[in-house]
């Protein structure tokens, strides 16, 4: 989810704590609880300042190792003492049970959204994304809101927040329920189906689809549960030539490809390089396909400029490589 939602869902979590006794009763332990769950709700996400570095450490390992089962382990953990620390009077087993619950409620809803986790690492590297919940979305961070604001003007947080989350578990189960009908109807209309990549978008009736099939990828759309394909290309594998073999070499296009499960690749040859392109096809927007990795290569088989991550127009690419020539 995105960030907001993050900080809303903690502030949640440590209205939900007051219906533990331990917590009701002691001001001090709930001051600390409330700090520990919302800084276990955004935990997991500081390998954002990864994105400092460069956009392909970024990609390779957000949400990776931080969304990973050791992690989600030593998060709780260590916010707890650290938390406990300051405040040596409250409660370490209530603080760390109600701060483990905020990191791992963290890991569970970033997994529903198209972008994923490696949330079975060490076990697995595969990106887990259930694609049925948007990364922002709209009803979860306003029901959230609508309890924040209830709790200010009085009410119960502890039972204010579990009517909100028996709300949200009923949502999401209704989301899920969606995806799988749009999967079926897909599943009755194509042939040699290998993968059906979904991703929702804020709009409730509208979503994304990425379908592979054996020899085609196709792209569309669904809206009130129509299937409109936008776009069909051919599915044809990265070449092994020392192009290919010299592009996957290059840092922003071996971390697109350890990310994206759905693409497919085009090369252009200028006056002075040839350029090899990698378009990921779950994120079509506005007739684009905003997220890509780029390399450019001369003719003496060196790497003169590489690029990955969202972009939404060509221009912004290619200031982004610095590389402009006439096409051949």
């Amino acid at each position: 989810m995105d960030t907001g939602t993050h900080i809303v869902m903690g502030i949640a979590i440590g209205g939900l704590a007051t219906l533990d006794p331990a917590v009701q009763q002691d001001p001090a332990l709930f001051n600390a609880v409330l700090a520990g769950t919302v800084v276990g709700s955004q935990a997991p996400d500081f390998d954002t300042v990864l994105k400092l570095r460069n956009n392909a450490v970024y990609i390779r390992h957000h949400r990776g190792i931080t969304h990973s089962i050791p992690a989600v382990i030593m998060w709780g953990v260590l916010i707890a003492n650290i938390i406990h620390l300051l405040a040596p009077d409250s409660n370490l087993l209530h603080l760390w049970a109600w701060t483990a619950l905020a990191v791992v409620i963290h890991v569970l809803v970033d997994i529903p959204n198209a972008y994923g986790t490696q949330a079975y690492r060490p076990f697995t590297r595969k990106w887990v994304a259930l694609g049925f919940i948007n990364t922002f979305d709209p009803y979860i961070f306003t029901l959230h809101i609508g309890g924040i604001a209830a709790w200010m003007f009085g009410a119960n947080p502890g039972y204010t927040f579990l009517i909100i989350y028996a709300v949200v578990v009923l949502y999401y189960i209704k989301r899920y329920m969606d995806k799988q009908e749009i999967v079926k109807k897909i599943q009755d209309h194509f042939s040699d189906i290998v993968q059906i990549a979904t991703s929702p978008t804020i709009k409730q009736n509208k979503w994304r689809v990425a379908i592979t099939t054996k020899d085609n990828f196709y792209v569309g759309s669904v809206e009130d549960g129509h299937i409109e394909i936008l776009d069909e290309f051919k599915r044809i594998p990265l070449p092994d030539n020392q192009l290919f073999r010299l592009a996957k070499q290059d840092k922003n296009i071996a971390a697109f490809l350890s990310f994206s499960p759905v693409y497919r690749w085009e090369v252009n040859t200028f006056d002075d390089y040839t350029e090899v392109r990698l378009i990921d096809l779950r994120y079509r927007s506005n007739e684009r396909y905003p997220f890509v990795a780029v390399v450019q290569i001369d003719d003496h088989m060196r790497i003169l400029n590489s690029y990955t991550g969202w972009i939404f127009s060509e221009q912004k690419l290619q200031s982004k490589l610095d590389v402009g020539d006439n096409p051949i």
